[in-house]
């Protein structure tokens, strides 16, 4: 642990004697993987008060050189919350836990991984007395200043160990911040968000293509900025289409080509599975697999808005 992180225990450890106002708000947290989504969440918990102690594979971002060191340096019950990829790393770092956390420590997975991981992941950590919360985490590259809409499930004793990170990383106000179900319920919320997300990134898409084809439209950036105020179509994501617009009219730097993250896929098979029709979330998911085949002129506004909002790559025409 760094001497900055050090003096932050210390603080934190020396307010728990001041009045249980301050023991209920202030606690310790672990975080497993630093990269865009993880440091700036450490940065928001750091701020509303809270110690945090960072690992990552990139020894000049982490606090400690390991995962035990990690352990080792927080107070029992200890909350450790995984921000790695999906699927393998989060499996493998899961494991790794497992072994070296105590009866009554919770793990939080906060990646994008799928509903049905976390029944696994639980029932694995149960069998050593170990607490599991999933939690969907959405607000990308701009979370540090907004917030983060979490969506998490799990026993309602385990979350409660892990409520002040929640109410840390939540936007201000009342919403923002869901207790879903049980485990696995988290990520299922996210998964549907997300698929929610496609759908309305498509539909501006289109919309957007649509425009550039007219002769009669002479100004397609100010048609969509026009739309930001007093429409029922007003929203975040046109904001950010606005802004991919400022920075390149017409997107003639990219190329029509978005890839897709998992989530929208698992929606479609989550439909499937339970007979909901879901059209317009299926076809603008097969709606990037053709971008993978053509040069598509919508998939250049959903590459562009993936960007804007999480900062994903986006493949130039260069």
């Amino acid at each position: 642990m760094n001497a900055a992180t050090r003096g932050t225990s210390r603080r934190c450890r020396n307010h728990r004697h001041q009045g249980s106002e301050v023991r209920m708000r202030d606690m310790e947290l672990g975080l497993v993987g630093l990269g865009k989504m993880g440091g700036n969440m450490r940065e928001r918990i750091r701020r509303a008060g809270h110690t945090v102690v960072g690992y990552d594979r990139n020894a000049d971002i982490a606090d400690v050189d390991s995962l035990k060191a990690l352990v080792d340096s927080l107070p029992t019950p200890r909350v450790v919350w995984v921000m790695v990829p999906a699927g393998a790393p989060t499996a493998s770092t899961i494991d790794d836990l497992a072994e070296l956390l105590s009866p009554g420590d919770v793990v939080v997975d906060g990646g994008n991984s799928r509903w049905t991981d976390d029944i696994a992941h639980a029932k694995k950590l149960a069998a050593k007395s170990i607490g599991f919360v999933d939690c969907g985490v959405s607000g990308g590259v701009w979370g540090l200043e907004n917030g983060y809409a979490l969506m998490c499930g799990g026993d309602a004793a385990d979350v409660a160990k892990a409520k002040p990170v929640f109410d840390a990383l939540k936007p201000e106000g009342d919403s923002g911040y869901v207790h879903a179900g049980k485990v696995g319920a988290g990520h299922f919320a996210k998964m549907v968000h997300n698929g929610i997300e496609y759908a309305m990134m498509q539909a501006f898409a289109e919309g957007w293509e649509l425009l550039e084809a007219s002769d009669e439209v002479t100004d397609v950036r100010e048609v969509f900025r026009s739309w930001q105020e007093g429409t029922v179509i007003r929203s975040w994501l046109l904001d950010l289409a606005v802004r991919a617009l400022d920075d390149d009219e017409h997107l003639d730097k990219l190329k029509g080509y978005a890839q897709d993250s998992g989530e929208g896929r698992w929606t479609v098979e989550a439909a499937i599975d339970l007979a909901v029709p879901l059209p317009a979330i299926t076809a603008s998911l097969f709606a990037r697999f053709a971008s993978r085949q053509d040069d598509s002129p919508s998939m250049k506004m959903v590459a562009a808005l993936r960007n804007q909002f999480g900062g994903h790559a986006v493949e130039s025409t260069k």
